[in-house]
């Protein structure tokens, strides 16, 4: 082949995919616009606004300081303690602390876990889950060293809530009376393919370590891509984090809010933890207690069968499925987890009535 014909085809293919990615790129958009633009009851609630009765600061045992918000008595017979997830921060409870507050059914407590929200910066080796689990008992020594406790995780702060139970099991039915894991996992998380074939398993295996020493080595790099990517951020949250399309456009905004406002080397530092996390074995002592396990049908991130297991592992536990719903179950389907969580407050007060 002569080398102007070569010269002809490399700037046909070039060409050709310069064409293919405008097109991408400007159908992203549209997608985007038209998404951003459909009637959105939820716009302008203020998902970061919330009032709080006390704020305050618990400091870890490590000397990291946990931001912890406070509603309800100062002193209460039950307190409820709320554990966000991966790249997010407490303030993802809102529907359930709007409809809980309105309730009073006691204390709530809401904090942000190390190295996400307005908590102070984890050193690299202390970011595990089995630290996370520290910090909740710490949270639960300042704010309830007395009376019960329910305690509510969401994917990362399942597994806080499930590694404080590894720690400390005697406070389990004791202090502690009920337990919600919601869109959670007791391990086996390389394996997720974040719903692409299940061949595509070396996503996590061999590009996602990749990433997180890129993360790690060069974060400024990292940042500056992702915040050219914003449309694509939209909707790859809105894939990867929600059951359907057909969800609130402020909802994905404010998934995407809280993942922007974590530093990328924190997300790499969390990432090995989550490999090497493995706890169904230990998991029975949640029978002790008054424990939901809920998940969405559609959750790509902690699939549905990782609930199924930590329910057949608690003999005792009720497994609720939200069908058509994504990991951000409790954003997507919010009236029907504050419906559970209700229940499961009901049920944990009643069982400790009978024991005390």
């Amino acid at each position: 082949m002569s080398r102007r014909r070569k010269a002809g085809l490399v700037g046909g293919v070039v060409g050709a995919l310069a064409v293919g990615a405008a097109a991408g790129l400007a159908a992203e958009r549209y997608a985007v616009g038209r998404s951003r633009l459909a009637p959105d009851p939820e716009a302008g609630l203020g998902f970061f606004d919330l009032p709080a009765d006390r704020v305050r600061r618990v400091i870890a045992d490590d000397g990291v300081p946990l931001h912890v918000e406070e509603v309800g008595p100062a002193q209460a017979d039950l307190t409820v303690v709320f554990c966000h997830g991966y790249v997010q921060q407490n303030a993802v409870w809102f529907y359930q602390r709007q409809a809980l507050t309105a309730e009073s059914p006691g204390k709530l407590v809401f904090w942000d876990q190390r190295s996400h929200g307005k908590s102070g910066r984890s050193s690299a080796r202390n970011a595990t889950i089995a630290q996370l689990g520290r910090d909740l008992h710490a949270v639960i020594e300042a704010c309830a060293p007395t009376g019960k406790v329910v305690l509510v995780g969401h994917s990362m702060g399942g597994m806080t809530v499930m590694a404080l139970a590894d720690a400390h099991p005697e406070l389990f039915g004791s202090r502690v009376v009920g337990v919600a894991l919601i869109g959670t996992s007791t391990g086996k998380l390389a394996s997720v393919t974040f719903g692409l074939p299940a061949a595509f398993s070396s996503v996590n295996q061999r590009v996602l370590p990749w990433l997180t020493r890129g993360m790690r080595e060069r974060p400024s790099a990292f940042e500056k891509g992702r915040r050219l990517g914003t449309d694509l951020a939209f909707l790859g949250t809105r894939r990867i984090a929600f059951g359907t399309n057909d969800v609130s456009p402020s909802h994905v905004e404010f998934v995407e809010q809280m993942l922007a406002q974590v530093p990328v080397d924190v997300i790499a530092e969390f990432y090995d933890t989550f490999m090497e996390h493995d706890v169904l074995d230990r998991v029975g002592v949640l029978a002790d207690v008054e424990t939901l396990v809920l998940v969405g049908s559609a959750d790509k991130i902690t699939p549905v069968q990782h609930s199924r297991e930590i329910a057949a592992a608690i003999p005792t536990a009720q497994l609720v499925v939200v069908e058509g719903a994504g990991h951000m179950v409790q954003l997507e389907r919010a009236a029907l987890v504050n419906l559970q969580l209700r229940a499961l407050l009901r049920r944990a007060t009643k069982a400790h009535s009978r024991t005390a």
